[in-house]
């Protein structure tokens, strides 16, 4: 679904949604950090794991490794795949509303645009039917 049919109210409530998400996200703390860390030491366990079939063969615990490893790792990748996707969205949907503004307002103006230059012309009609009854008098 097109980001155009959507409603004003509904692009407003999904950029309120993720802008809430993205400060929580961006808040300072210990919870990136520790994101960060469980994926490196997902990486780690994936290499010892690999370590430990090429020294002592293939055990329960080196496949336990390489598996806890690569589950971990790539949960990791796929949050920070979401992460970059929400704040494109985000994006998007902000360069939206700034549009649907800009149009409203380039309308407002040339609704008013349109209203005077009518009154002018209307002012302009009867200033020339004044003329031609003062003609007609002369």
């Amino acid at each position: 679904m097109s980001m155009k049919e959507w409603t004003s109210e509904e692009l407003s409530s999904t950029r309120d949604k993720l802008e809430a998400w993205s400060l929580s996200n961006k808040q300072t703390g210990w919870g990136p950090r520790l994101w960060i860390l469980t994926a490196i030491l997902g990486a780690f366990a994936v290499s010892t794991g690999t370590v430990f079939i090429v020294l002592d063969g293939i055990t329960a615990i080196s496949i336990f490794l390489i598996i806890i490893g690569m589950i971990t790792c790539y949960s990791w990748y796929k949050s920070e795949r979401q992460k970059k996707s929400n704040i494109a969205f985000l994006s998007e949907v902000n360069k939206e509303l700034t549009y649907r503004k800009r149009q409203a307002s380039k309308s407002k103006t040339e609704d008013v645009a349109a209203k005077n230059s009518s009154n002018t012309k209307s002012t302009n009609k009867k200033q020339a039917k004044k003329t031609v009854k003062i003609d007609k008098d002369k």
